[in-house]
């Protein structure tokens, strides 16, 4: 066992206290990482607030994380001590059911082991990323490439794959037309990935004001959605729509702008059910999808790719004693683009 220190929430809404918890001894397959930045992410804010429910306190959220090997267990092949490494949303799962063996672990039938908030095969209850160190199986590790800052790839564990998957998987590229609801954390990554893959592509937000910084991020047009117009100007364009926000939407509107076949996908997940009219599909032979992160598999493709492209999230980094002022500042949208915490400061 080893001790870390750690910043953890007692109860659901709670400040964040500075505490102490233990680690598990390495197993053959485990590897131990000093943890060196830990991004976060709004879900962490949602199980923080236990938005969500069924929230384990205390809490220890994170899952954004990147640092350094500092010890392997005596079976650990892909990894050595002094990798730099990341750890993404999730830190186990069976290995056996028919989305683990196609390395989409995030859908694995038994349930993947969240890398917090959640209990672990064995009953116990796992503890994120706002720690000095983790250990964590090396098959649910990924290496981050030495182009790539530790800070900058910290919020590509999840805000990354969790973009970039869906535009994957829905064949964003040369020809298509892609739209991305939302210019926030997620939001400014997916307009790099999109233009990256060869789309056309367009932003949707609330206002005009950050236009300029997305057309820098690659984004081709930009519209606000708080004008009517938008909504007649681009009707029935987008072959694929991204939607990135965590609050509801007039999804009518937006299913409004798909082409024939054409498929609004969620990766936010707002606290309410949203509403359509099932008309909105039916007279375009449209869809409504949604899309869970990435596999790990996928993961290490995300950082390979970005590394290649240039592709970087726009972070702010912060101590370990901002965190509370951090969270209300992204409830605030008063953040460009994503907190990094520096466990340095623990």
């Amino acid at each position: 066992m080893c001790q870390t220190r750690v910043l953890s929430v007692p109860s659901a809404k709670a400040p964040f206290e500075k505490t102490t918890i233990e680690r598990r001894a390495l197993r053959p397959h485990d590897v131990l990482i000093d943890i060196q930045f830990s991004g976060i992410c709004h879900s962490d804010i949602h199980s923080a607030f236990d938005e969500w429910g069924g929230g384990i306190f205390p809490m220890v959220p994170g899952h954004e994380i990147a640092g350094i090997v500092s010890a392997v267990g005596t079976e650990v092949t892909k990894f050595a001590v002094g990798d730099r490494v990341g750890v993404g949303c999730f830190v186990d799962s069976c290995g056996e059911c028919e989305y683990c063996l196609k390395g989409e672990e995030q859908y694995c039938t038994k349930g993947f082991v969240a890398t917090y908030n959640a209990l672990d095969y064995d009953g116990n209850p796992t503890y994120g990323g706002y720690s000095q160190k983790i250990v964590v199986t090396e098959r649910f590790v990924v290496r981050i490439p030495d182009s790539l800052e530790l800070n900058v790839a910290s919020p590509l564990l999840c805000a990354g794959i969790t973009t970039y998957s869906p535009l994957k998987h829905w064949n964003a590229g040369p020809g298509k037309k892609v739209a991305i609801v939302g210019m926030g954390g997620l939001g400014h990554l997916a307009i790099q990935y999109a233009h990256a893959l060869g789309a056309e592509v367009t932003v949707l937000s609330r206002s005009i004001d950050k236009k300029e910084e997305a057309l820098s991020f690659g984004a081709d047009h930009y519209f606000a959605t708080s004008d009517p117009a938008t909504f007649k100007t681009l009707a029935s364009q987008f072959d694929l729509i991204l939607n990135t926000v965590s609050a509801n939407l007039d999804v009518d509107a937006y299913l409004s702008l798909l082409r024939i076949d054409g498929t609004l996908v969620n990766v936010g997940a707002p606290a309410e059910p949203d509403k359509y009219q099932v008309f909105s599909l039916i007279m375009g032979r449209r869809s409504i999808a949604g899309s869970l992160v990435g596999g790990i598999r996928e993961t290490q493709e995300m950082l390979d790719f970005s590394a290649e492209h240039g592709i970087a999230p726009k972070i702010e980094v912060i101590r370990a004693d901002q965190v509370d002022e951090a969270y209300q500042r992204v409830l605030r949208s008063d953040v460009r683009y994503r907190f990094v915490i520096d466990v340095s400061t623990l």
